[in-house]
C-alpha cells in the first residue's frame, strides 16, 4: 500500500506525544494572563513543558496513554491495519511510547502495546479514495475520571448538566486540570462513549452546529469553570479549557451520555491522503 505506509504514521505518533496541537498551546496562553499566584506558576510551567518536550522530542507526559485511531476509508481494512499494528511496535522503540496494554486478570504486559483488540481501530468507509486517519493518545489519569450515565430520559438538559458538573467536582484535580471535556449524548451506551471521543478531536473552538448542543457547550464551560478547582487542583479560575458535545438519536426510553474527561495536553494529529499525497496535520 503506497498511501499509508508504517514510516508516516510512526512519525505521526512522534509529534502525537512530543507536541501539542496548536489551537491547546494557544489556549493555555490565553488562560495564564487570568491566572494569578500559584494558578499562574503552574501554566506558566505547562507551557514550558510543552516548549521542552517538542524542542527535545521526547513525549509531553510520563503517560503516552493508549493511542486510539479513526479511520476513514474505501481501501482494503486489513491492510491498514496491519500497518497501523507494525507503526505500534516501532513507536514503542522509536517514539518511545511506553508499554502501556496488559491483560486486564493477569496484568501480564507484552511489551509493544498490543493485545487482544488493540490497537483500537474505529473504521467508517468512504467511498472516494480518500484516506483520514485520526489519532487520540489519552492517558489512564483523565480516562479513569470519566464517567458513562444512563439517565432518566425525564431529567432532560437539567439531568445532563448536573451528570457533568459532578463527574468534574469528583475528579478535581487527579485528571490534570486545565481539562477538555468531551461529551456524547444519545445513540446506546457505546455510541455515547465514541461520540464523546470524537468530540474530543475537533478544534478547541470549534462550538457544535447544533444550536441547542452549542448553547449547552458554553453553559457548561462557564459552570465547570465556576467550581474553581483550577490549573492541577491547586485552584484558579480555568477548570476546563473546553467542553465539545457530539450527539445521535436515541431510544425514546433512554438517556445516553458519556462524560469523557480529557487532560491539558489533548494529544490529537490527523494523516490524510488525498488520492496524490500523504501529509500529516495538526
Amino acid at each position: 500500500m503506497n498511501d499509508i505506509d508504517t514510516d508516516i504514521i510512526v512519525e505521526a505518533i512522534r509529534k502525537l506525544e512530543c507536541d501539542l496541537p496548536e489551537d491547546i498551546e494557544r489556549k493555555l496562553l490565553e488562560i495564564r494572563e487570568k491566572e494569578e499566584g500559584l494558578s499562574r506558576i503552574v501554566v506558566d510551567s505547562i507551557i514550558e513543558n510543552i516548549k521542552y518536550a517538542r524542542e527535545e522530542k521526547v513525549p509531553i507526559c510520563q503517560d503516552t496513554g493508549i493511542i486510539e485511531f479513526f479511520v476513514k476509508c474505501s481501501k482494503e481494512f486489513k491492510k491498514i491495519k496491519k500497518v497501523i499494528e507494525e507503526a505500534i511496535r516501532r513507536a514503542v522503540k522509536e517514539v518511545p511510547i511506553r508499554a502501556n496494554t496488559v491483560n486486564p486478570f493477569t496484568r501480564e504486559n507484552q511489551g509493544e502495546n498490543l493485545g487482544r483488540f488493540h490497537p483500537i481501530i474505529h473504521f467508517e468507509y468512504e467511498d472516494d479514495g480518500f484516506i483520514e486517519i485520526d489519532i487520540l493518545a489519552k492517558g489512564a489519569g483523565s480516562e479513569n475520571v470519566s464517567r458513562v450515565y444512563m439517565l432518566d430520559p425525564l431529567k432532560g438538559i437539567k439531568g445532563i448538566k448536573e451528570a457533568v458538573i459532578d463527574t468534574v467536582r469528583k475528579a478535581d484535580g487527579k485528571p490534570c486540570p486545565p481539562i477538555i471535556v468531551g461529551i456524547g449524548i444519545g445513540g446506546n451506551m457505546e455510541l455515547a462513549i465514541h461520540l464523546s471521543k470524537c468530540a474530543l478531536l475537533r478544534p478547541i473552538n470549534q462550538r457544535s452546529s447544533y444550536e441547542v448542543a452549542r448553547n449547552l457547550e458554553e453553559e457548561l464551560i462557564e459552570e465547570i469553570n465556576n467550581l474553581g478547582i483550577g490549573p492541577m487542583g491547586f485552584g484558579g479560575k480555568t477548570t476546563a479549557l473546553n467542553v465539545a458535545i457530539e450527539w445521535a438519536h436515541c431510544h425514546t426510553a433512554s438517556l445516553p451520555l458519556c462524560v469523557n474527561i480529557q487532560c491539558w495536553a489533548l494529544r490529537r494529529i490527523s494523516i490524510l491522503y488525498d488520492g496524490k499525497e500523504t501529509k500529516i496535520v495538526r
